[in-house]
């Protein structure tokens, strides 16, 4: 067992060249570990808001269910309008929302938006092109058949594909399942995500600062993020000193409690950083060591029991940038989504930068007009530090500048991805 440790602990250090790996397989890998959580539940439209749909739902019937006028007028027969116009016609009834016309009617019907349209009656002709006088309409134009009516079913056929297993509902949505009398669905449990912020350096906001300490604000920035996710529900072990026995204990709880750990800090190859020898310790597997990204470089991504384990470095600038291109596709993979990777935009650079050639590196960026085709000029901000807080405070989003470019300049071509969160 001593053995295996030490092997695993050697294995771990930040010299493996072996160990480095390109941004995409570390994010397919970190993927590929995440299993969606198998449990449902069913609940109310309002409270389905934000949550992963997990089973897909079905029209139970056509929408609209008859046919309706598009607007206030009146609903004509176009076989009632022969030879050459105007038109006059006698009115014979009114119909408004919600009534039920139980007879035939004659003529023309006075017929309010969303009214049901009598059987046999084709077209509705607006009011502003109709003149009334006493109890009748004349009509000047000859109306075209369906004029004004929306028809059962033109919007959703009852048994269509309404929503797929996998999506996120939004509002949008839930309007629609609203509109199909749909009241209950069944989505998948949260996922319970453990977040540890390691060092004996921080301290939280509020709390008195000594010599050599800093605030926690990838705690703060993390948490905030993962609770806009209303799929995820955050368990937070809060701070947990630089030791073997403390990162080992912490990792051991939540890993027995969460479906997915996140650490912050300790990931490196200092004599400080306990985070891989912990995962090992507890008998857990690491598949990504190494990343040839900046910044993040040393982004861990494996199990611990049968939690995902990801292990963020302590920066933040490198601990957002990894938390998005990393560990939130694996994240979003446990939830059971559809889609699990960065939502990219193309974009024109508006700034030069040298970069090392081989390396995939994020900037923070923020759009500063548009070009003549389009497409959203970015600048980036600071200088790509890793510990940079200022820079993605004022960031839109975060720039992928690719492994086989040596530089950025102005006007070439980049992708981005906008710094919302769920």
């Amino acid at each position: 067992m001593i053995a295996a440790m030490l092997a695993f602990r050697d294995h771990c250090k930040a010299g493996s060249p072996a160990a480095v790996i390109p941004v995409d397989i570390a994010a397919a890998k970190a993927v590929a570990a995440a299993t969606p959580v198998a449990e449902i539940e069913t609940v109310d439209l309002l409270a389905a808001n934000g949550r992963v749909l997990a089973a897909a739902v079905r029209a139970p019937m056509d929408l609209p269910p008859f046919d309706a006028s598009a607007m206030d007028g009146y609903a004509v027969r176009l076989a009632d309008l022969r030879e050459q116009g105007p038109w006059r016609l006698p009115i014979s009834g009114r119909i408004a929302a919600g009534d039920t016309p139980t007879e035939p009617v004659m003529g023309a019907v006075r017929i309010l938006t969303g009214a049901t349209c009598p059987q046999g009656f084709d077209a509705v002709v607006m009011q502003e092109r109709c003149r009334v006088e006493g109890d009748a309409v004349f009509i000047a134009e000859r109306p075209t058949a369906g004029l004004n009516i929306r028809h059962a079913g033109e919007d959703v056929r009852r048994g269509e594909l309404l929503l797929d297993a996998g999506k996120v509902i939004t509002p949008q949505h839930l309007a629609l399942l609203a509109g199909q009398g749909v009241g209950r669905i069944t989505v998948r449990r949260k996922v319970r995500i453990g977040l540890i912020s390691t060092g004996s350096e921080l301290r939280e906001p509020g709390q008195t600062l000594h010599a050599g300490q800093i605030f926690n604000s990838n705690r703060v920035m993390l948490r905030a993020g993962l609770d806009s996710c209303r799929w995820a529900e955050v368990i937070d072990f809060g701070i947990v000193p630089d030791t073997r026995e403390a990162i080992s204990t912490a990792l051991t709880e939540s890993s027995m409690r969460c479906d997915a750990v996140v650490t912050t800090g300790g990931v490196s190859a200092g004599e400080e950083d306990h985070v891989s020898w912990a995962v090992g310790s507890g008998g857990g597997t690491l598949d990504v060591l190494k990343v040839a990204m900046r910044p993040g470089k040393p982004v861990k991504v494996g199990r611990l029991g049968t939690a995902l384990f990801l292990g963020l470095p302590g920066n933040p600038n490198a601990a957002l940038v990894t938390f998005r291109m990393i560990a939130m596709p694996a994240l979003r993979r446990l939830a059971g989504l559809d889609r699990t990777g960065p939502d990219w935009h193309s974009a024109e650079a508006g700034f030069h930068y040298d970069k090392k050639h081989g390396r995939t590196e994020f900037v923070p960026v923020r759009v500063s007009g548009h070009s003549a085709t389009g497409l959203p000029i970015l600048q980036m901000l600071g200088r790509g530090s890793s510990a940079s807080l200022r820079s993605i405070a004022e960031a839109e989003g975060i720039a992928v500048l690719p492994p086989d470019m040596a530089a950025a300049e102005p006007g070439i071509s980049v992708r981005f991805e906008r710094l919302t969160w769920c």
